[in-house]
């Protein structure tokens, strides 16, 4: 087991301790990303001279979902961040030194869509746009934002190409009234707005050389961590952190069912119904673990021996990312629909984290029909359509 998934198994309680002060806040308390921070979760896909571990890709999905299933706001900010040192990682030696040279535990937001336009000048681009759901940005003192740019080739103001980009916290404004959510009310995922300014190129990454692993193939040639394709290993973080989530809706009628007596004076242990729908989600909640788990795991032993991930993996590993994530999603309707009107107060954590369930599920990445679709028509050749994230 990885020491920062030993830390976070250790320090579990302080971690759900901080969950409701969350959501109350609207954002992660300061407690709450000491303890996220501390534990060095967000580090974990760091390169080590920057005080990274370059971690097996595994044990950092473990460690997301069994963050997640305790504290899904904690668990899921802890996702999202922790993944952009993974492409930071890939990124401009410059970009890399102006983050981290000062500070390893410097924490990046982003919201990845595609929502800003980007006018070419002379060493780099002119930015403007408003992106929702920049999960953790209180406490992070950069962003990445997706935006399409003007082609080298194309006629100025025809934005086409997509990019993100990289922006200190001078750069940006967080709205902060922008976060009022049904779900994953912790995770402050705000508004972030952008005025014409200027990113310099070193900052900035072409998506589709982003994805075909351009960047690490030319500045960490030889970490194999970073030889995985950012768009299978960042949906996949956010499958970890749903299916975290959605463990935790399971684990806590499990432990609700334990103590239940009806008003006629039955013990819920003794409901078959109960205990069959408690043991189906169980087992589904384990096979989606493994799916998610054993398919990284794979990819991360093939890429240690020198293997290039081709795109038939990648679409391969999406369409399990979504089937295991919905899989789970599934698993845990199936037990909340039993747990009964006691567990709709507000004052009980399976009604909470059901929401917060519903609210991860709404993500681009967990999207599931047009992926079936995508990989069913990759394997006739049928293009993969504009806008699905496989």
């Amino acid at each position: 087991m990885h020491p920062v998934r030993e830390t976070i198994i250790g320090n579990i309680d302080r971690f759900v301790n901080e969950e409701v002060p969350s959501n109350e806040l609207g954002r992660v308390t300061d407690e709450g990303a000491k303890l996220i921070r501390e534990s060095g979760l967000v580090r974990m896909l760091q390169p080590k001279e920057y005080g990274g571990y370059e971690a097996d890709p595994c044990e950092f999905y473990q460690s997301v979902m069994e963050l997640a299933s305790k504290a899904s706001s904690l668990g899921w900010v802890g996702s999202v961040v922790g993944v952009h040192p993974f492409q930071f990682g890939q990124g401009d030696p410059r970009l890399q030194e102006e983050v981290w040279g000062e500070d390893n535990d410097t924490w990046t937001a982003s919201p990845y869509a595609p929502i800003g336009k980007a006018r070419r000048v002379d060493g780099g681009f002119i930015l403007s746009g408003q992106w929702p759901f920049s999960s953790g940005t209180d406490h992070c003192k950069w962003a990445v934002l997706g935006g399409m740019a003007e082609s080298e080739t194309g006629s100025p103001g025809e934005f086409t190409v997509p990019y993100h980009f990289v922006l200190p916290r001078a750069d940006y404004d967080i709205l902060q009234d922008s976060w009022q959510v049904m779900g994953l009310a912790g995770t402050g995922s705000k508004d972030l707005v952008v005025n014409e300014v200027f990113v310099p190129a070193y900052r900035t990454y072409n998506v589709q050389d982003l994805n075909d692993c351009v960047y690490a193939s030319r500045n960490r040639p030889g970490s194999p961590l970073y030889q995985i394709p950012f768009d299978l290993f960042f949906p996949g973080a956010i499958s970890a952190a749903t299916m975290g989530i959605a463990a935790g809706v399971v684990n806590r009628f499990a432990e609700y069912t334990g103590s239940r007596v009806t008003r006629m004076g039955a013990k819920q242990t003794q409901n078959p119904y109960h205990m069959a729908s408690l043991g189906a989600a169980l087992a589904d909640i384990d096979a989606s673990r493994q799916h998610v788990l054993g398919e990284i795991s794979d990819i991360y032993q093939f890429v240690l021996a020198g293997g290039k991930v081709t795109k038939e993996m990648k679409h391969k590993a999406r369409v399990n990312q979504v089937r295991a994530v919905r899989r789970a999603a599934e698993a845990a309707a199936s037990v909340f629909k039993h747990a009964g009107g006691n567990a709709s107060r507000i004052t009980n954590p399976i009604q909470r984290t059901w929401r917060d369930l519903s609210v991860a599920m709404g993500h681009a990445c967990n999207v599931d029909d047009p992926v079936y679709a995508a990989y069913a028509g990759s394997l006739y050749g049928v293009p993969i359509p504009r806008g699905v994230i496989i």
